[in-house]
């Protein structure tokens, strides 16, 4: 019996696999899965390994981590914010390649300098304490 978050991950990649215009066959292909195999993820009736997710992720250009967590593999609380904003800036149909990529290169860097990169924030509040940012994202010290 299939669990919900295997279920949620199928429903996921058709529609991921949908925007991205391509057929089921097309995707196994790219993938380096078969078409049968994949057909039962997306129905919800296999649960595929982390390796098999990063394939899929890589042919359909976006985040492994955002299938993981679907598929239960990261716990969906850790960073979950962080995952799904990666998601939405991988799916928009508006943005091509490089300007999705620049755009997820400069939210990490954000990231780390806001204290985030390395998992933890650095202040409770979760911001870092005792620097501050000028309007060009440079950082000072505050004082």
């Amino acid at each position: 019996m299939a669990s919900l978050n295997v279920g949620n991950l199928g429903e996921y990649l058709r529609e991921q696999r949908r925007n991205a215009q391509l057929s089921l066959r097309q995707l196994a292909e790219a993938a380096g899965v078969s078409n049968p195999y994949l057909s039962q993820i997306e129905r919800g009736l296999r649960k595929p390994s982390a390796e098999v997710l990063q394939q899929v992720a890589k042919a359909l250009r976006i985040s492994a981590e955002t299938l993981y967590v679907r598929a239960g593999i990261l716990d969906a609380e850790r960073d979950r914010d962080e995952v799904e904003t990666r998601a939405v800036i991988l799916a928009d149909p508006s943005l091509n390649e490089r300007q999705k990529q620049v755009l997820l290169q400069i939210y990490e860097s954000f990231r780390k300098e806001n204290g985030f990169g390395a998992g933890e924030p650095a202040g409770e509040d979760g911001a870092e304490q005792g620097t501050d940012t000028d309007d060009a994202g440079s950082r000072r010290t505050a004082g």
